[in-house]
C-alpha cells in the first residue's frame, strides 16, 4: 500500500502529442513522440504504442508521468512515461482526457 503523499509525488500531466516518428532502433516496436505539455514545454517520449498508427496517434492529447528521470533508449532519450492500458494480447489502449482539457493540466 502506498500513502497519499506517495501518491502525489507522480506528478501526471496532459499532454498533446505533436510528432511522431518510427523507432527502428529500439529492441521492441515502438514510437518516438514529442509531446506539447504547455508551460512545461515539449518533452520526448519512446511509446510501444504501435497498435496505433502515426495518423491516430499524431495531435491525440494523452496522459503521461512527467517527473520520472530520463531513460536512455539506444540512441533517443525518453523524458516522459505515456499511460495506457495493457491489453492480454499486448497492445495497449491510451488513458485519455476529455477533449479540450487544457495542456500541462495536472492529473489527481
Amino acid at each position: 500500500m502506498i500513502t497519499w503523499d506517495d501518491f502525489m509525488k507522480v506528478d501526471m500531466r496532459v499532454g498533446r502529442i505533436v510528432a511522431v516518428d518510427e523507432f527502428p532502433e529500439a529492441r521492441k516496436p515502438a514510437y518516438r513522440l514529442q509531446i506539447d505539455f504547455g508551460e512545461l514545454g515539449v518533452k520526448q517520449s519512446s511509446a510501444q504504442i504501435t497498435n496505433y498508427t502515426i495518423g491516430e496517434l499524431l495531435d491525440r492529447q494523452v496522459v503521461a508521468v512527467t517527473n520520472f528521470p530520463a531513460k536512455q533508449i539506444g540512441p533517443f532519450r525518453s523524458e516522459v512515461l505515456v499511460l495506457g492500458a495493457i491489453e492480454p494480447d499486448g497492445s495497449v489502449l491510451l488513458l485519455e482526457p476529455k477533449p479540450g482539457a487544457s495542456l500541462g493540466a495536472r492529473i489527481a
